[in-house]
């Protein structure tokens, strides 16, 4: 007989979002004392999982991927729900709570490709497929002589796409990569420093409804406050700049002992410019407060800069 379930957790259903998805499981269920099967996965198909033959800015960007999980939180068909936090937007409805951000993994980007060990190897004219219009602006700003197309699918779809040769390269965040088993696939890892990854990569974000008090205490303690703190930055980046699928927008914090240290930007959409910021402050006693400060004073500086530059035309 299957033991009841003590919370049920929503997740989307491609097989990165699972294999995430039970690494919380087994964590929140050592913490709380139970066994991982209590804590019951519910697969939840988004509509950004359902369109993969066009870019998601043409069809409404990222709450495609998180609409239907709010939904079901709304609706008590979950009790929690468990996304990749840089497919959070900035703003949640007023009934859902970020409610916990869970350690951290790498948020590096990692360079895939059969022929070359980093981009700057890539040949002339060679062919760099991604669906992120932040990946796309980025590698035209360091090398206008590449091309970019689109490749959207989930992580083995789009190995699968270079791998027969439809794309010389492509980018992958390494932490989803770390996540299925496939970290050997990195033929490289790209700095930080010479292009920050989007913000938020390598987090986990789990929401819950707001007036879930059951779900919130059990959450409490399992929180990574640095992690935390540095989406918290990153995100204040994101919504000073009106963050979106069409816009490109990377960012990236960094805690370390009493401070952390920032770095962000945006491009024109064609890579052909691009606004940057990079500062290092002291947190102070409100940690969070400072994060948001900094990442919204950053991404204010960058618009008033830019303007709309940097929002690709629809």
């Amino acid at each position: 007989m299957a033991p009841a379930s003590l919370f049920r957790i929503g997740a989307r259903g491609s097989k990165l979002s699972l294999a995430q998805t039970r690494l919380v499981q087994a964590a929140l269920a050592a913490r709380l004392g139970v066994e991982p099967g209590v804590l019951e996965i519910v697969p939840i198909v988004t509509s950004g999982d359902r369109i993969q033959d066009r870019r998601l800015i043409e069809a409404g960007g990222k709450g495609l991927f998180t609409k239907e999980l709010d939904e079901a939180l709304r609706d008590g068909r979950i009790d929690l729900a468990i996304h990749s936090l840089k497919d959070l937007p900035t703003a949640l409805p007023d009934d859902i709570v970020l409610a916990c951000v869970p350690e951290r993994e790498d948020p590096r980007d990692a360079f895939v490709s059969l022929r070359a060990k980093a981009l700057a190897d890539l040949p002339a004219g060679a062919v760099v497929g991604t669906a992120s219009l932040r990946r796309q602006a980025q590698t035209l700003f360091a090398r206008p002589d590449l091309k970019v197309t689109t490749l959207r699918g989930n992580v083995d779809t789009r190995l699968a796409k270079l791998e027969a040769g439809d794309v010389d390269a492509t980018f992958l965040a390494l932490a989803g990569l770390k996540r299925l088993g496939l970290e050997s696939r990195a033929a490289s890892l790209v700095d930080p420093e010479e292009a920050p990854p989007a913000a938020c990569q390598g987090a986990l974000a789990i929401t819950t409804r707001v007036d879930d008090a059951r779900v919130r205490e059990a959450l409490e303690g399992f929180e990574d406050l640095n992690a935390r703190v540095e989406i918290e930055a990153e995100r204040a980046f994101l919504a000073a700049l009106d963050g979106s699928c069409r816009t490109p927008i990377s960012a990236l914090a960094r805690v370390s002992g009493d401070a952390i240290s920032f770095i962000g930007e945006t491009l024109t959409p064609d890579g052909k410019k691009r606004w940057q910021r990079r500062e290092s402050v002291a947190l102070g006693d409100d940690r969070v407060a400072t994060a948001r400060a900094l990442g919204a004073r950053l991404g204010g500086e960058i618009r008033d800069e830019a303007g709309d530059a940097i929002v690709m035309d629809a």
